[in-house]
């Protein structure tokens, strides 16, 4: 049975930890991003056949990293005239995008819902990815985590982070999305996804990360022994000699440092009992949010669930979202 472990609340409320940040941090993600520029022209959608009656789904492959074809779902309510504000949705660890069935909630409440396919993953839960990883390289451990993990460049995540830019790219592009109205949200991995989309592409309009996987991350893999943190664990078991060149690498990729860079307002969940994700990590997302914009920080609200582990919120926390959504888009009662 779980049991907290981390701080009390009004610690966690309070807690802004200061992370050592490399000097090169934005240069690298503008050089990333020059170096792997999303073409519009490679964006494809084909129709596909589901027993669905009240919506539509579509089949996408849009570029992400080096051009690499990513698929996604398009998820429309099959009445929507016009364009329409859009959810893009990345997955968590180890799934993939699943069937054309599997993700309903958002179109059903009259967004587009975009659902990305995450690269080379999908054979550990759900029901399946679609997108192999041509890219991987180094040693590593069996996960993702530690694959390139010696050199930020070479990293797995510096390749899904771009993939997660382009995929606000690629929804901005298309006819049934209304491009000033872009929201990104998932849960564990795809926290930390949407904040790496938020962080990095400001057509972004709101950000709403469930309990976020990728924050503080010498504070995470001392707090936790739950996946995907354990396999840096590993690594560094074997590999005893290279601490310091392993988070520093991870700091590229952290949470915490993108999300000071955020511009537009976002909706955290945590929950207390987490043992994968340490609340603590994610408030120092939350308590960071957009420090670094110019002016008055973006609104960073969070949801905290007390008794539950890594499920955070569910269905709850969704209900949630679709309000805070609503009420930030203008569309609430």
């Amino acid at each position: 049975m779980s049991t907290r472990y981390d701080m009390e609340l009004p610690d966690l409320q309070a807690y802004r930890p200061e992370l050592a940040e490399p000097a090169d941090f934005d240069e690298f993600w503008r050089t990333t991003l020059e170096e792997n520029p999303f073409d519009p022209s490679l964006v494809r959608v084909e129709e596909v056949g589901t027993p669905l009656e009240t919506l539509r789904v579509l089949d996408l492959v849009f570029p992400g990293f080096g051009s690499d074809p990513i698929r996604a779902w398009l998820t429309l309510p099959a009445s929507a005239e016009g364009p329409l504000p859009a959810v893009i949705q990345y997955q968590g660890y180890g799934g993939g995008r699943g069937l054309p069935v599997d993700h309903l909630d958002w179109a059903s409440a009259g967004f587009a819902h975009f659902f990305m396919d995450s690269r080379g993953q999908g054979g550990t839960w759900g029901n399946g990815g679609a997108t192999p990883d041509p890219r991987a390289s180094g040693y590593g451990d069996q996960g993702f985590m530690t694959r390139g993990i010696e050199d930020p460049r070479d990293h797995y995540y510096r390749r899904i982070y771009v993939d997660a830019h382009h995929a606000v790219e690629a929804a901005a592009s298309l006819a049934q999305v209304d491009s000033s109205r872009i929201l990104v949200t998932g849960g564990s991995q795809g926290g930390a996804l949407a904040i790496a989309a938020a962080s990095l592409n400001h057509r972004v309009v709101g950000a709403m990360p469930d309990v976020p996987f990728m924050n503080h991350f010498r504070r995470s893999v001392a707090q936790t022994e739950g996946t995907p943190y354990d396999e840096i664990v590993r690594y560094l078991a074997v590999f005893r000699d290279r601490v310091d060149r392993v988070f520093e690498t991870l700091s590229y990729f952290d949470g915490v440092l993108l999300g000071r860079r955020a511009l537009a307002p976002a909706l955290f969940s945590t929950a207390l009992l987490d043992s994968v994700c340490p609340p603590s990590s994610v408030f120092a997302a939350r308590n960071w949010w957009g420090a670094a914009a110019e002016g008055e920080a973006p609104r960073a609200d969070i949801e905290v669930y007390s008794f539950n582990n890594h499920e955070g919120g569910g269905a709850y926390q969704w209900l949630k979202q679709v309000e805070w959504a609503r009420g930030l888009l203008g569309d609430g009662e």
